[in-house]
């Protein structure tokens, strides 16, 4: 009997002990939150677009409707434009098309941009006025200029809507050449000064205002207008399509990241004006930076036929060729040419060493690196301070199979210029090679130091160009989009 009763006491605080960390087991479920829950309570950040809404004078449009439209899942969302012209919306990381209307306008839609997490977008749009449109007829406040849209025989396929903050929305290839592209706007920008002359007092009353509209045009580039520029441009080929006209156009196009327009104005210029040779170097960069990088070099390769004393085309080419992924189409035929018209120009033998580099780098032939090694030495010593042509002597030692020379060409070059990344990033991989790690990851540091400095410049000087809105005029019109449903 006594055992009995102590099983049964036993028993009981069993089954207390069960219940209390069953008890604990439901309370824990029920306060912990789901996954689902976790996530919904770290809300992505929202996306702020602001801007401003102008009608082809420059004043401010009141009452713009501008609908952002997501093409993923075709929701739109709609912002109204104030008093003064401006608008904002908080909207979703995503890829959006973006719409202004306003009744007696022509209908603005850009093409597709990238919006990110926590961004800040900022826009300027332009209104264009419908085919046949005359600005007396809509009521523009601050408007004194009666300015039309351009009546080309042979229209162009795209306008100019509106500028945003730098985007590598339709970029293509590596970072690499991304960079590449942009130098060689900046390049083409450079070409400006060169031909460039006013209507003389013999030539046409249009050729002379086409003159004046060019000019206005460098004004506005240079006030921060670009949108300004672009139309003034526009209307000088309009009037006059002469080589400085259509140069000055497409450059502005380029520079500002509207890259097929600015193909599409550079070949038409090269169609009008067959012996100009920037006007091929512009649609090469142009071309280059659409991703069509033979058609590009041979464009550069033309322009060198055209004016093979001009370094200007070589060098364009010999840009492309150090990044490109695979040698580009007469590159090596016309860099060789470079290399002995000029023997005495640094870039002309380095370029020219980087092409042999390129065509034959799969093999370890000792005759075509002793050829390489020899141009590069040409380079330096035309130009000692060319660190680029050190660091490529490096590559070429260390294929040769002689890593303290290569070891001592990387440091030659940063003694040369200490900040760019690739000399102290290969000096890195030669000091591991040889076993050397604790030089190896010192300068692996160094190389992520002056990778960091050249990115913060190149952000600083994109930030400081503004990217053009195109709309493409072949494009179809959607119907009104609807208001986004509350999600």
């Amino acid at each position: 009997m006594p055992t009995m009763t102590y099983s049964r006491s036993n028993a009981g605080r069993v089954l207390r002990f069960c219940a209390a960390a069953l008890s604990l087991v439901t309370l824990s479920l029920v306060s912990a939150p789901t996954p689902a829950q976790t996530r919904a309570a770290e809300p992505r950040p929202a996306v702020i677009v602001s801007g401003t809404v102008r009608d082809p004078a420059g004043a401010v449009v009141a009452d713009a409707s501008v609908f952002f439209e997501e093409k993923a899942t075709n929701a739109s969302a709609e912002a109204k434009t104030k008093a003064d012209g401006t608008f904002s919306l908080s909207l979703r990381a995503g890829s959006y098309v973006v719409r202004a209307r306003k009744a007696k306008f022509q209908e603005t839609v850009t093409e597709a941009m990238e919006l990110s997490p926590g961004e800040k977008k900022q826009l300027e749009l332009v209104l264009k006025l419908p085919n046949g449109g005359d600005l007396t007829e809509v009521p523009l406040a601050g408007a004194n200029s009666t300015t039309s849209s351009m009546q080309f025989d042979d229209k162009p396929s795209f306008s100019v809507a509106g500028v945003t903050d730098w985007t590598n929305v339709g970029g293509h290839g590596s970072d690499t050449k991304l960079r590449t592209s942009e130098s060689l706007a900046r390049e083409t920008l450079a070409l400006k000064s060169g031909e460039h002359g006013g209507a003389s007092a013999s030539e046409t009353d249009a050729a002379r205002a086409a003159d004046s509209h060019r000019l206005l045009g460098d004004r506005a580039e240079h006030s921060g207008d670009p949108v300004a520029a672009e139309h003034e441009y526009e209307e000088a080929v309009r009037l006059d399509p002469s080589e400085q006209n259509y140069f000055a156009w497409g450059t502005e196009l380029l520079l500002h990241r509207a890259i097929k327009p600015a193909a599409e104005v550079f070949e038409k210029g090269s169609s009008a004006h067959p012996k100009s040779a920037r006007m091929l170097a512009g649609l090469g960069a142009a071309l280059y930076a659409s991703g069509s990088y033979d058609d590009a070099a041979r464009r550069l390769c033309a322009a060198a036929d055209l004016r093979p004393a001009d370094p200007t085309p070589y060098l364009f080419l010999g840009k492309m060729e150090k990044s490109a992924s695979d040698p580009l189409s007469c590159a090596e035929q016309k860099l060789s040419r470079f290399a002995n018209d000029q023997p005495s120009n640094a870039l002309a033998n380095y370029y020219y060493a980087v092409s042999l580099w390129k065509r034959g780098r799969s093999s370890a032939d000792p005759r075509s690196l002793k050829q390489m090694e020899a141009f590069l030495q040409k380079a330096i010593a035309c130009d000692p301070k060319l660190d680029a042509a050190f660091v490529q002597l490096g590559v070429v030692y260390a294929a040769e199979g002689n890593p303290e020379q290569a070891i001592s060409a990387y440091k030659k070059a940063i003694e040369v210029n200490p900040q760019p990344g690739e000399a102290h990033y290969r000096l890195a991989l030669a000091y591991k090679r040889v076993g050397e790690e604790e030089k190896s990851e010192r300068e692996m540091q160094l190389y992520k130091q002056a990778d960091k400095t050249e990115t913060a410049a190149i952000e600083q000087l994109r930030r400081e160009i503004r990217q053009f809105l195109i709309i493409l005029k072949d494009e179809p019109q959607a119907s009104a989009p609807q208001p986004e449903k509350q999600r």
